[in-house]
């Protein structure tokens, strides 16, 4: 896949992480107290995410924005005022300290990516924006039937082209593995994807969330590193961004 009309200078990736880490702040811990086994399940965070975005960050040349704190302080992937921005240990807390956690763990992380992003577009670049995640293989006792997913909005012809040809560059790479489109999560569903969309036109800006089931991060090895490595490649192969660190910042 090309992109009509915009030379490979003017095409650029940016890779996001919104649950990397499930760190608690200092100030917060005592709020967290007795969480411990939430806080290490995928509520606390997304198991392998940064290292799958650091990974097509590194093969590409492009910026890397990650939140490391625990997503059950805040989710930076939920809009303002969403019933799932806070969770149930921090819902709970005093409204100044919610501004607070909003202000100082929030607030840059999605300024950052949102900024980048309107610079890149203002300057008549075309950004490609995946954001890294990954998934329970079961929930509330049901199992997940993927491996691997792209989440993209469907009205929007540039991020159903762009997932369908990423897709099938990676199918042929991974033949054995089970790949999905808008699974287990809908690609219009709230989060900074979403946001980004209302704000820049198909032509400006395509935004694809890239999920990996959370087993193959638990397994480990040479199949978890392969399959990093196999997601750069087809990507590459879309011809959207430039591989090998061809992609140019401002």
């Amino acid at each position: 896949m090309t992109v009509p009309g915009v030379p490979p200078d003017r095409r650029v990736l940016v890779v996001s992480c919104e649950h990397a880490g499930r760190s608690v702040p200092a100030a917060w811990a005592a709020a967290f107290e007795g969480f411990g086994a939430l806080l290490d399940s995928h509520r606390g965070w997304d198991p392998g995410a940064l290292e799958l975005g650091r990974g097509l960050a590194d093969a590409f040349g492009a910026p890397l924005h990650a939140a490391a704190t625990t997503r059950l302080l805040i989710d930076t992937n939920r809009s303002i005022g969403h019933r799932q921005l806070f969770s149930e240990v921090t819902a709970r807390l005093p409204p100044a300290q919610r501004r607070a956690i909003v202000e100082r763990f929030y607030r840059p992380h999605r300024d950052a990516v949102e900024g980048e992003v309107a610079g890149h577009v203002a300057a008549g670049r075309r950004v490609l924006h995946v954001g890294s995640h990954s998934f329970t293989p079961v929930l509330d006792g049901v199992a997940r039937r993927a491996d691997v997913a792209w989440l993209y909005d469907p009205r929007r012809p540039a991020e159903c082209e762009l997932a369908a040809a990423w897709m099938t560059a990676f199918a042929r790479r991974a033949p054995q593995l089970r790949l999905r489109r808008n699974y287990p999560y809908r690609g219009r569903s709230d989060g900074l994807t979403a946001l980004l969309r209302r704000r820049h036109p198909d032509d400006a800006y395509a935004g694809i969330e890239l999920e990996v089931n959370q087993a193959i991060v638990a397994a480990g090895g040479a199949p978890w590193r392969a399959l990093r490595t196999m997601l750069v490649e087809a990507l590459s192969e879309t011809g959207c961004v430039e591989h090998g660190g061809a992609v140019r910042r401002p």
